[in-house]
């Protein structure tokens, strides 16, 4: 028996601002990692310390994720440009 699998094309992807969604989405790790920091010993003594450190994980991953978001539009935008370029004719 064959597996069954859905030919399709793969849909388009999202385009809007995702350079501010990565900012919120890694300030709200950060706060959530703050808010918890001071029950630390209260999360330790009923083994769910890794909460804590999770949000600190979730915040240092969105700080690479803005760096590499950032270096995404930056190349977009550069490649928009000489595709721009590449259009214009030349002035003689």
């Amino acid at each position: 028996m064959a597996k069954w699998t859905p030919k399709h094309e793969a849909p388009e992807p999202l385009e809007g601002p995702i350079v501010p969604t990565i900012i919120g989405g890694t300030i709200l790790w950060f706060v959530l990692f703050l808010v918890q920091l001071p029950f630390y010993g209260w999360f330790d003594d009923r083994g769910h310390a890794w909460w804590v450190w999770t949000c600190l994980a979730g915040t240092g991953l969105g700080l690479y994720g803005v760096y590499f978001v950032k270096k995404r539009d930056t190349a977009i935008k550069r490649a928009a440009a000489a595709a721009e370029d590449a259009e214009t004719p030349a002035a003689e």
